[in-house]
């Protein structure tokens, strides 16, 4: 089993490099201009706004109960498979 030494080293360098990831916040990149500002904003969007997703990307999660049953309308467009 020549291959063994090389799996093992393959499978630690990708745990070291997965576990290389910055913590700390987003900076802008030296001697860049500053992003432009958006078209109808009066200012440029800050980090934390650009990284918080809206209500469209995380919508809330409804939780509320059937409370009592009801008949359903009728519904032309429900129609049994052809065959």
């Amino acid at each position: 089993m020549p291959h063994h030494p090389r799996i093992a080293a393959t499978l630690a360098a990708a745990a070291l490099l997965g576990a290389c990831g910055a913590k700390e916040d987003l900076k802008p990149p030296a001697n860049q201009p500053a992003p432009v500002v958006p078209i109808g904003a009066n200012r440029a969007p800050t980090t934390e706004e650009l990284t918080t997703p809206d209500a469209q990307a995380r919508p809330a999660r409804s939780d509320e109960l059937l409370k009592r049953s009801e008949q359903r309308e009728p519904d032309d467009f429900d129609l049994p498979p052809p065959g």
